[in-house]
């Protein structure tokens, strides 16, 4: 299973991001929910990295699933949208595909 944790401060601000597990739906090299929430968490990293220029520390264990993203400073409202579009979707494949394969959990810190 896939646990995605997000973090936001009492604002509202994105945090941190945490993806851990693989979510053997199917197979290794066949597992088309594990390559979509790939997808979609590496894509929208990089799209805040590339297209809005943000800064943000980052650890990638590809082994084990795991994706850690921390952002030290407040986000653009551009960057916010990113990230709230990557939940959304990520949210709706929970729902989509049951949480035995992906859940998605947002906590105040």
């Amino acid at each position: 299973m896939t646990t995605i944790d997000i973090e936001k401060d009492q604002n509202g601000m994105y945090k941190t991001v945490t993806c851990m597990g693989h979510a053997e739906y199917a197979e290794r090299g066949e597992d088309i929910l594990c390559a979509t929430i790939s997808y979609a968490v590496i894509n929208t990293m990089n799209s805040l990295e590339e297209l809005a220029g943000e800064k943000f520390k980052y650890t990638i264990n590809e082994k084990d699933g795991f994706i850690r993203c921390i952002f030290d400073q407040p986000l653009q409202e551009k960057s916010i949208f990113l990230l709230d579009s990557m939940v959304y979707g990520l949210k709706n494949i929970s729902k989509e595909y049951g949480k035995k394969y992906l859940i998605v959990r947002i906590k105040e810190v």
